[in-house]
């Protein structure tokens, strides 16, 4: 019994190397999908502060239009005529399409 007790307490002895495992799989998770979330997060956020009156620019619906106005949280846009008021969050990008390409689509 008593070799029994010797080979059960050597067999335990390995806390720090699991802790640098757990360490390293935190390491690997914050640098793969943590940082970059943050970093597309910030780039959003630059984005919709940046955005001025005049620009041509795409809702996250799909719907294309030039902005009237800015205010702190909501946009006012210009859809065929139409006025819209929106939140700056569902802007998802600027547009290419110039309104004199706009014009003589339609």
């Amino acid at each position: 019994m008593n070799t029994f007790n010797i080979i059960l307490q050597a067999a335990s002895g390995g806390g720090m190397s699991t802790l640098f495992l757990m360490g390293g799989l935190f390491l690997i998770m914050y640098f793969f999908m943590i940082r970059p979330q943050m970093k597309k997060a910030k780039e959003t956020r630059k984005f919709r502060e940046g955005i001025e009156k005049g620009q041509s620019v795409v809702t996250i619906g799909g719907i294309h239009g030039k902005i009237l106005e800015v205010n702190e949280t909501t946009i006012l846009l210009s859809v065929g005529g139409n006025k819209m008021k929106i939140e700056k969050a569902a802007i998802s990008s600027t547009s290419q399409v110039s309104e004199q390409e706009i014009q003589q689509k339609a």
